[in-house]
């Protein structure tokens, strides 16, 4: 990871496993206590556990157990060859990503979500009222993304210590009315569209490839720039 401001939080353990991720702890919307945000978009290491039932023995897996909540084998390689170890986790669906937030709420005892999209802005704020400047070095986007996902942690952090917030890959976020959308713009992204209220409703086009119908509900074919990050209402 670059360098980024001291902070206080827990690193999360997926039990049995080597994979563990950081949780920042930020002041809470509006200044309301506090929001248990991750440091980084949610990498392959932490949701191939979950995607691939990683956590089951082989007896288990042949059995069928959990079968139908965990998402279905990808079409060829789900990282498109960007990179895997580090990198970020990407083409789940809203239905995977939440999914996902209740697997590892039962692996942990705590209660993982998606943030909403309020909480998503404040962290990514940061307490700022403009974008980070030069923008290149807090994202990944159009001019520096070589057209592909990078390992998270590499650029800037903001002010609060939580890295990517802006390009890599877009994030899952939940809205007022209780529908997804997803925050904070990709790598596909040129620089002047990365903006703290950028969103991107999920499009057909993201399915575009997907020859099954109906289309796949764990996995976006064609979304190879939809990630997700995690919050945690913390028992």
């Amino acid at each position: 990871m670059s360098d980024s401001p001291e902070t206080k939080g827990w690193v999360e353990k997926i039990p049995g496993h080597l994979a563990e991720f950081r949780m920042v702890t930020i002041p809470g919307v509006d200044g309301k206590g506090e929001l248990h945000i991750a440091e980084t978009e949610l990498t392959w290491d932490v949701y191939d556990i979950f995607a691939y039932r990683l956590d089951l023995t082989q007896e288990e897996q042949a059995a069928g157990v959990e079968l139908t909540s965990r998402p279905s084998k990808p079409y060829g390689a789900a990282d498109r060859g960007y990179g895997h170890k580090g990198f970020p986790a990407i083409g789940m669906t809203e239905n995977s990503a939440k999914r996902f937030c209740e697997w590892l709420s039962k692996k942990t005892g705590k209660h993982y979500r998606l943030p909403t999209l309020s909480e998503w802005q404040h962290a990514a704020k940061a307490g700022a009222k403009d974008v980070p400047s030069p923008i290149n070095d807090f994202s990944w986007n159009w001019d520096n993304a070589d057209d592909k996902t990078q390992a998270v942690g590499k650029k800037k952090a903001n002010a609060w210590g939580l890295f990517d917030m802006l390009g890599n890959v877009s994030e899952w976020v939940t809205k007022s009315d209780g529908t997804a959308t997803t925050a904070g713009g990709h790598f596909y992204n040129k620089p002047k569209e990365l903006k703290f209220d950028y969103t991107e409703d999920y499009d057909s086009s993201w399915q575009e490839s997907d020859a099954q119908i109906p289309k796949s509900k764990w996995w976006l074919s064609d979304g190879d720039f939809v990630g997700m990050r995690v919050v945690c209402d913390k028992k």
